[in-house]
């Protein structure tokens, strides 16, 4: 497969983004789903988990975390243009690929029935000095196997078919965010990064710095921007795109 658009019909009119936390999807794909709402298309996000996890704080309250979280990310959603957010709510770092998850993944896929569905990918372990979070795995397990075969399957989970009116449903595109050499897909987010940038900002409570409000950025703020942006210059040299988001991608058509 080339780059994307030479000989890639993908993601459609209507996207699903699963992940596990608060912020996966801005790492993985933001550039690429601003670039997408800026064309038309829909996209809608859901989180496995609210984050309530991820502070170093012992006396922050996890519910509390949780709710602040969730409303950054919905900040974020907004940033980007995402019409929707689910929230899940299974606890941070307590993530399986359970068939109650997966019934609830399908569920979504069977209300929203998107085109294309985004994911953390299972089957990275580690990247260079980086332990790859299990709720990530996990997810994307969850999910992979939510897409194909039981959100397709009429005899899978036939109580969404009769209790809530969910049919079966197949969806034609899946992307595994990707940074390495599997990544058979790259989409030119040149007009984008700095959305991504602002998105990602806006997850204060995640950040090492305290974003400017108004203010000239810190030098901590900055470099972040400059950090960010560099990972996507270093995907798009891969291609001779000026900056690029990266994935694996299936066609189940």
């Amino acid at each position: 497969m080339t780059d994307w658009p030479e000989d890639h019909e993908g993601p459609g009119h209507k996207i699903l983004v699963i992940v596990a936390h608060p912020d996966d999807a801005e790492f993985m794909c933001a550039a690429s789903v601003a670039r997408w709402t800026s064309e038309g298309k829909e996209v809608v996000y859901a989180l496995v988990t609210s984050g309530d996890k991820g502070t170093s704080d012992p006396d922050v309250v996890p519910s509390e975390l949780a709710a602040l979280r969730e409303e950054e990310q919905r900040e974020v959603c907004r940033i980007l243009g995402v019409k929707k957010v689910e929230f899940l709510r299974y606890e941070d770092g307590m993530v399986q690929n359970t068939l109650e998850l997966r019934k609830d993944i399908v569920r979504l896929i069977r209300t929203h029935k998107p085109s294309a569905v985004i994911t953390q990918n299972p089957m990275v372990r580690w990247s260079g000095h980086y332990i790859n979070h299990p709720d990530h795995r996990n997810t994307g397990d969850a999910t992979l196997d939510a897409v194909f075969p039981s959100a397709r399957d009429v005899h899978m989970f036939p109580e969404l078919a009769l209790n809530e009116g969910l049919e079966a449903h197949i969806v034609e595109h899946v992307y595994l965010g990707a940074r390495d050499d599997i990544a058979d897909v790259y989409f030119d987010v040149t007009d984008t990064v700095e959305t991504k940038i602002r998105a990602l900002k806006a997850h204060a409570s995640q950040m090492r710095f305290t974003p400017a409000n108004g203010a000239e950025p810190s030098d901590e703020e900055r470099e972040f921007g400059e950090r960010l942006a560099g990972w996507l210059k270093d995907r798009g040299a891969q291609k001779g795109i000026p900056y690029a988001e990266s994935f694996k991608y299936f066609y189940l058509g």
